[in-house]
């Protein structure tokens, strides 16, 4: 029995011994590691994604302009750097301002408007083609947005090309008229007692006559290089004498051509005159004196030497002053892919201020909001606006048809040739000349 308590007492000891040592061997090892993997992942997968969602931009959207309008380099540039950045700098989006002619603009619309495959967002294109555009369905109906605008009232006189009934689908812009610029050499040979201010078709054409006579070779510019502005030039002086536009053949338009043989007659036009196709480097350059030309174009020369030329509207005759007016005018495409920015972008250009802003950058276009005019000034660029909106709201003028002729550049070409092989020449204008010309015209009709 001792031996059996022996025992006992010596496990019993043994196991004391166990207990005491167990706890030295197990405490040290979990907890700080568990801590620090727990706690450094879970912070960083918090906070980096959150931050990253915050600060990448929504996509920025791409509105999509096709123009006609503002051609030049000079005034594409000045387009861009002035009108365009401060509307995408302050929207946060990016215009894609393009330049294309009117028959591609319309060409594109078709495509895109066959295939759904909408890309444009807004066109700009000139009065004579708006009838094709609305007929054609390839614009939207923009009334609603204009009747909000209560700052600004578009010029009644573009109405007719711009809207359809009580719509209005275009919003108009960059008007023009034609007015006479002389370069102050010329003075010397105005014919005594004439107001520039008020000089005839008649006197006009003696004054060129009297330049040739004096120096030896004409001053006279127009353009001669097929297809581009002699057609309006010529119109201009018919409206006058109270024919029509395009009018090649009728009393009153044989009597605007024998003012234009007279100065032929005269060798009154410059001697590279069939290679001009603007006149306005010739003016700027002196080789020419004396042209009625587009008033954007007369203020470019202007404005760049306004003490070396004389502006003044376009001559009369006895139906009163005439002019070819012309106009372009935005529209939105239908099913433009951002709508809701062109309409943005559109309100932003027709404001007033903006308006005559692009008037006068781009060498003196008439600005077609009436509010526009009262941020005129006193500058030689404002002088040919005011000049030109003169002649728009007391002249005889007419917009440009084409959209009633298979190709308006051939209509060109047949006023084209009668100055080449008739005028230029010094022939006299037979009126079975001008009626081969008008069948040429009539032919040209859709």
């Amino acid at each position: 029995m001792k031996k059996y308590t022996s025992l006992l007492m010596l496990a019993a000891i043994m196991m004391g011994i166990l207990a005491a040592c167990a706890p030295k061997t197990v405490t040290v090892t979990v907890e700080v590691p568990v801590e620090r993997t727990i706690e450094v992942p879970v912070e960083r997968t918090v906070e980096v994604p959150v931050e990253q969602t915050v600060e990448v931009p929504v996509e920025s959207k791409t509105l999509v302009f096709s123009s006609r309008l503002f051609s030049p380099p000079r005034e594409q540039e000045f387009f861009i750097n002035e009108v365009i950045k401060p509307f995408e700098e302050e929207h946060g989006v990016t215009v894609n301002f393009q330049i294309l002619d009117d028959d591609t603009l319309l060409e594109r619309a078709k495509i895109q408007q066959e295939t759904g495959h909408v890309t444009t967002d807004i066109i700009c294109a000139h009065n004579g083609k708006m009838p094709d555009w609305i007929d054609a369905g390839y614009v939207e109906d923009l009334s609603s947005y204009v009747n909000s605008w209560s700052d600004r009232h578009f010029s009644p006189a573009f109405q007719a090309d711009t809207n359809r009934g009580d719509k209005q689908y275009f919003l108009p812009v960059g008007a023009d008229v034609y007015l006479l610029l002389a370069n102050n050499k010329a003075l010397p040979y105005l014919p005594e007692g004439v107001d520039l201010d008020h000089i005839t078709w008649e006197q006009y054409a003696q004054w060129a006559v009297n330049i040739a006579e004096g120096e030896g070779e004409g001053k006279v510019c127009i353009t001669g290089i097929p297809m581009k502005s002699w057609i309006y030039m010529f119109g201009g002086s018919a409206l006058s004498y109270g024919a029509g536009f395009p009018d090649a053949n009728s009393s009153e338009a044989m009597q605007a051509w024998k003012i234009w043989e007279t100065i032929g007659k005269a060798n009154g036009f410059v001697p590279t005159v069939l290679n001009i196709d603007s006149c306005v480097d010739p003016m700027m350059r002196e080789e020419a004196w004396l042209t009625v030309f587009h008033n954007a174009r007369a203020g470019q020369v202007y404005a760049s030497n306004e003490t070396q030329f004389t502006l003044a509207p376009a001559p009369s005759g006895p139906a009163g002053i005439g002019s070819i007016a012309g106009v372009s005018g935005y529209a939105i495409m239908k099913g433009a892919p951002n709508h809701d920015l062109a309409v943005q972008f559109l309100e932003y250009l027709t404001r007033p201020d903006i308006q005559v802003k692009i008037s006068k950058g781009t060498g003196g276009f008439i600005p077609p909001v009436q509010e526009a005019l009262d941020y005129l000034g006193n500058e030689p660029i404002d002088e040919v606006i005011s000049k030109a909106i003169l002649v728009l709201d007391n002249g005889v003028v007419s917009g440009v048809p084409a959209y009633k002729y298979q190709d308006w550049g051939a209509v060109k070409q047949c006023f084209d040739d009668v100055f080449e092989d008739t005028i230029l020449p010094g022939k006299d204008v037979t009126q079975d000349r001008l009626d081969q010309a008008q069948q040429c015209v009539d032919d040209l009709l859709k």
